[in-house]
């Protein structure tokens, strides 16, 4: 009997596992239809699910859906998974599903995820795990919309105010792993849900560092004491050694995301094209990639992704041509004695800062005086981005699998909580934007997003700069883990940390 009880205890102990990641920030809510930065969305991941999402090979595939189908054109029907409850132990149900959709179109509510839905006509509960939608017209991304993540009707039902609420520090969801209260500036921990429809997941627990420092956060990796992280072109050229290639598993590969400077379009600076232009010819984003990144990446031409159809290969990122945007200053009456001046605001605990001091000198050739200021990210957000108090912004968009312009280049978006913070208005772009809505034929819709993309960049709304390599490193004694065009972490559930 003795031994019996021995062996379970070691067991056990051999089963518990921790998983050691970080976050260079604090999220602002863990609510995913109110997170808007990376953060945010880094947690919310695992705690809550959405009808449908993408498989490793970027396929659709069914999450809490059962099975859909469409019934016309315009009309989607989803089967709901009856066997799923949320963490405290509540049935979902298609109710949640509605509650939802009501919450995120509700006027109450300042959601940048709400033009996703602008499309539906109405959402029904046939039963308890039935839902139809009703299209307004025939749309090309119907099924991705349903890609955002469900939130209980439980427990929020009866919430006076979700922009404040407590849920969105102590969510209750129907993910793999679970929170029970975040503070912040301080690690986060979550533990499986035990309720979790797929299965528990065998890691145990995940914990995210707060490093907001990237020294502190590769000292953290290179000791170890991390399990996942990233890497930056320097770090992965001279900084690592033997030890650590024999510690950690390496995967690059290019990034769904680009950097960028935003202009704000509503300052009289940069109303006159010639100005954002001039700007643009004064930067060497090749240099940006040689410097920055050791050739890590390459130049960002637009604002759609390389390899996918909406990408125009056909357009090229300017090169750098001193002359040129001098000309075009001098012509708008800057020279030396009275030159284009302004303030370029990014955040801390990103390259951000290494990036704008290399603009700034690259800037300072064509005469243009560009002042920094770099500000914590939650600050950063909420004092500047959201109530658009800038000149210029640098940051970076972390971007779909599929493109989806409205949310971003459409004037519409340009309302307060709209990712349109730069207040972009191009009536065609506006009018292209909508016609590719109600394209469901990918070579069409493809066909008109890459004349949205030739459009953008002949108004240089943004300054592209850079889309970066990602390079991932994960602790060798976890596995199975598979790369793909998701990441990494696609089947995090199923990994296994040897003790």
């Amino acid at each position: 009997m003795k031994k019996i009880i021995l062996i379970l205890i070691i067991s056990l102990h051999v089963s518990a596992s921790t998983l050691h990641m970080s976050i260079s920030a604090s999220p602002a809510r863990v609510n995913p239809i109110l997170s808007t930065d990376s953060v945010s969305s880094q947690i919310t991941r695992w705690i809550f699910n959405s009808l449908v999402t993408y498989d490793k090979d970027a396929n659709i595939k069914m999450e809490l859906a059962k099975s859909y189908k469409f019934l016309d054109e315009k009309t989607l029907e989803f089967e709901l998974r009856d066997d799923i409850l949320w963490s405290d132990g509540e049935p979902f149900s298609a109710q949640d599903v509605l509650f939802t959709y009501e919450t995120i179109i509700s006027p109450k509510i300042y959601t940048p995820y709400s033009s996703n839905f602008k499309h539906i006509e109405s959402v029904k509960m046939i039963n308890n795990y039935k839902i139809v939608v009703k299209y307004k017209y025939p749309n090309s991304k119907a099924l991705e919309t349903w890609m955002m993540e469900i939130l209980p009707k439980h427990i929020l039902e009866n919430e006076k105010d979700l922009m404040t609420s407590k849920f969105n520090q102590s969510p209750i969801g129907t993910g793999p792993y679970t929170l029970k209260k975040f503070s912040i500036s301080n690690d986060i921990s979550i533990n499986t849900n035990p309720n979790y429809f797929v299965h528990k997941p065998n890691i145990d627990k995940m914990i995210f560092h707060f490093l907001p420092d990237s020294s502190a956060k590769f000292l953290m990796l290179k000791s170890k004491k991390l399990d996942v992280g990233s890497l930056n072109p320097l770090q992965l050229e001279r900084q690592i050694d033997e030890k650590f290639k024999k510690n950690f598993n390496i995967y690059e590969n290019l990034a769904h995301s680009y950097s960028y400077i935003g202009l704000n379009l509503t300052n009289e600076k940069f109303k006159d094209k010639r100005v954002r232009q001039a700007l643009s010819l004064a930067i060497d984003r090749d240099e940006l990639v040689d410097i920055l990144y050791f050739g890590h990446g390459q130049v960002c031409n637009g604002p759609f992704m390389p390899g996918t159809g909406a990408y125009n290969k056909d357009i090229k990122a300017p090169k750098q041509n001193i002359q040129k945007a001098k000309k075009l200053l001098k012509e708008l009456g800057y020279d030396e004695n009275n030159p284009l001046e302004f303030t370029l605001i990014t955040n801390t605990g990103s390259s951000g800062g290494y990036i704008a001091e290399i603009l700034q000198y690259q800037l300072r050739k064509s005469g243009i005086i560009m002042n920094l200021r770099v500000m914590e990210w939650q600050a950063f957000l909420n004092t500047v981005v959201y109530p658009r108090k800038f000149e210029a912004v640098l940051m970076a968009w972390a971007l779909g699998l599929k493109p989806d312009a409205y949310s971003i280049w459409h004037s519409e978006s340009a309302k307060k909580g709209g990712f349109n913070f730069i207040g972009y208005k191009n009536k065609r772009v506006d009018a292209l934007i909508k016609k590719a809505e109600k394209i469901v034929e990918q070579e069409k819709f493809d066909e008109i997003y890459r004349e949205i993309f030739a459009l953008i960049t002949k108004d240089n709304p943004y300054l592209f700069l850079v889309i970066p390599n990602s390079i991932t490193v994960v602790n060798k004694d976890i596995e199975p883990v598979s790369p793909s065009m998701i990441g990494v972490m696609h089947n995090a559930i199923d990994w296994i940390k040897k003790p």
